[in-house]
């Protein structure tokens, strides 16, 4: 076991001084420590930096973050290193590990209306491309104007319809990678807004205009409502405010009659 512990402790030394390359041992490794990464990280990622972060890259940085936590705590137990004092470095290294994931999640769930809203406007733009262009080309050309959390997953489903892919897969690999309200619903009306003939294509753009105008007008409703809630806490606050300092005053009248009687 200490010869373990050493040379972990030896190779957290390295890695830390760049005497080891830190990048090639994680993508060396990348199969085995893959495991620990969550299901939803990329798309948490996607969401909080679009695509100005590689999760990948990220994700390495929390397993050496991780595991410099745990060569740490076993250097500080070193004197007195037993069996606890090992599972606690590991777990201490785990919470490391995990504090960027929870810090992600934090962010998404505290965002997750904006997120949301992103979707309906993005596609009334999208609407008006598709009227011009086939669906693949007119996602193409939306990229750019599209939210940043978008782009790369729209940057994926156009590498794969341009591979061959001709199926809703890839329509779906975008809802199932951004999990937003109405997001695989969404997907499905605009594969099937490419197939079909001119006259069919008319009617479904219709139908996909009309579902985008409700989402968009869910959306609104939304806004309005969590605007009118804020008005009214803050009106309810200032009510509380005021009564509360009308009593305070009342009582200390209350206590100035009295003690000059």
């Amino acid at each position: 076991m200490e010869v373990v512990l050493c040379g972990v402790i030896v190779l957290a030394v390295l890695l830390y001084n760049n005497v080891v390359d830190g990048k090639k041992f994680f993508k060396d490794n990348e199969a085995a420590l893959g495991m620990l990464k969550e299901d939803d990280f990329d798309f948490l990622v996607a969401a909080k930096y679009g695509d100005k972060v590689d999760a990948n890259v990220l994700y390495n940085k929390r397993l050496k973050e991780g595991f410099i936590a745990i060569v740490a705590f076993l250097v500080i137990f070193l004197s007195e290193l037993n069996t606890i004092n090992i599972v606690l470095s590991i777990v201490v290294g785990y919470l490391v590990f995990k504090s960027r994931y929870n810090s992600l999640k934090k962010y998404y769930k505290k965002h997750l209306h904006d997120i949301d809203v992103m979707l309906p406007y993005y596609l009334k733009g999208l609407e008006i491309l598709v009227q011009h262009y086939t669906v693949p080309v007119a996602i193409a050309k939306s990229i750019e104007e599209a939210p940043d959390i978008f782009k790369p997953g729209l940057r994926e489903l156009i590498a794969k319809i341009d591979a061959g892919d001709s199926s809703i897969d890839p329509y779906m690999d975008f809802a199932n990678e951004y999990p937003v309200r109405d997001s695989m619903r969404m997907m499905r009306l605009l594969y099937r807004l490419g197939l079909g003939s001119q006259e069919r294509k008319q009617e479904r753009l219709l139908m996909f205009s009309r579902t985008v105008s409700n989402l968009q007008a869910k959306a609104r409703d939304q806004k309005y409502k969590e605007r009118l809630n804020y008005m009214e806490s803050q009106t309810m606050i200032m009510l509380v405010a005021t009564g509360g300092g009308v009593m305070v005053l009342i009582l200390i009248a209350m206590i100035y009659m009295f003690s000059s009687i």
